[in-house]
């Protein structure tokens, strides 16, 4: 059946090539992909599918589905946004194209074998700090979904690792203006607050347990050397790969910019910037059918050396429903870091395409045995219900 599901997309392959490479020479940031929605919008009319677009009230989100409510019901993600400056540095494109790789073919299967059940596309726009499935979560798109699957470009092929949950928080400090040489007495410097802040992290970093980072930046530190800054702003992420560690570390972050402004006398805001991303939760019955089935397609597997550290808004996903976010190799001849202009090269050439294809085909043959085998459901909704 693997066999059979490569094939079929192996007949769509320049249709989908020529979708991934026009996605990637159009690069769109989060809630802007309105080229991307149109591509695909067109492309699956072409198929024979109609989308849904707007969708849960975002204007670059989508679905699509095939079937019927007698039955089971799978849902692949696609993700199509770009990254400011960088293009699809994330491979997003390759994503978008997978994810209807899968679904096409499953669709297929469904069709010319009569399963029952339901398949579903969703188009999930902004993951890149914007939380699009976040959204799509409070708006209800889990409803009625059995197991949701997507595959992601990255340096190796690899199973889903999990991820770390992801809170985003901006802090202002309020001072006192006043002449740095002539009056800084009658100054409260907000640039102090935001230093100790950072110094504050970096001592509790030697604390923290591997599954945790803290990570910022410095947005506003001042105009002039002689005036003491009277407003400083500087934003971090707090990510653990443990939930209940998340709410640990926001309380003792929260303590620390309390610290800052006593020693300082300066006051803070703090407010989230961004949706929150929850941890991923890997289905491990799913991730070991993507090994065995990338395997018999003659794809090399490295298997992780620890939890992902990086984080998506898949993880909102995954806490949900049953659900895998497993790795494809986007070049055979070198591993490029993401979120790197290497790794956007990549993600329009041929080795990543690829991969892509075949990770799409290892996809949709678990949506396969999803849809038909009980057992395998069981033993997926097991797993799910046990971690």
């Amino acid at each position: 059946m693997l066999k059979e599901i490569r094939s079929f997309i192996e007949s769509r392959k320049k249709e989908l090539r020529s979708l991934s490479d026009d996605i990637w020479n159009h690069p769109e940031v989060a809630y802007t992909e309105k080229y991307a929605v149109a591509r695909v919008r067109d492309f699956m009319k072409s198929q024979g599918f109609e989308i849904t677009t707007p969708y849960c009230g975002i204007e670059t989100a989508f679905r699509c589905e095939y079937g019927s409510d007698d039955g089971p019901v799978f849902a692949f993600a696609s993700e199509y946004d770009a990254l400011p400056e960088i293009g699809h540095g994330c491979g997003h494109n390759l994503i978008c194209m997978a994810g209807i790789a899968a679904f096409l073919a499953a669709a297929d299967l469904m069709k010319t074998k009569k399963i029952p059940g339901k398949v579903v596309l969703f188009g999930t726009p902004a993951e890149e700090g914007g939380g699009g499935k976040v959204k799509m979560v409070e708006a209800g798109c889990l409803k009625g979904i059995d197991a949701v699957v997507m595959t992601h470009p990255s340096a190796k092929n690899s199973p889903d690792p999990g991820s770390t949950a992801n809170l985003g928080l901006e802090i202002i400090f309020h001072g006192k203006a006043a002449h740095a040489a002539g009056a800084p007495e009658k100054a409260i410097n907000a640039l102090d607050a935001v230093q100790l802040l950072f110094t504050a992290v970096s001592y509790f970093r030697q604390q923290l347990p591997e599954h945790a980072r803290i990570h910022g930046v410095i947005l506003d530190g001042g105009i002039v050397p002689n005036v003491i800054p009277d407003l400083t702003r500087c934003r971090f992420y707090l990510r653990s790969g443990i939930e209940s560690w998340s709410s640990v570390l926001e309380k003792r972050f929260r303590d620390m910019v309390r610290g800052a402004e006593l020693m300082t006398g300066c006051t803070a805001d703090i407010k989230p910037f961004r949706p929150p991303y929850r941890s991923r939760k890997p289905n491990a019955v799913m991730n070991e059918e993507f090994i065995r089935s990338m395997k018999e397609l003659g794809m090399k597997i490295t298997m992780p050396e620890h939890q992902g550290r990086g984080s998506s808004d898949f993880g909102n996903f995954s806490q949900l429903i049953p659900g895998i976010h497993p790795y494809f190799a986007v070049s055979n001849t070198m591993e490029p870091p993401g979120h790197s202009v290497d790794f956007c090269t990549c993600a329009g050439q041929d080795a990543g395409f690829e991969n892509g294809l075949n990770s799409a085909a290892s996809l949709a043959h678990i949506g396969y045995r999803f849809l038909t085998e009980p057992d395998f459901r069981a033993a997926v909704r097991e797993d799910f219900e046990k971690n």
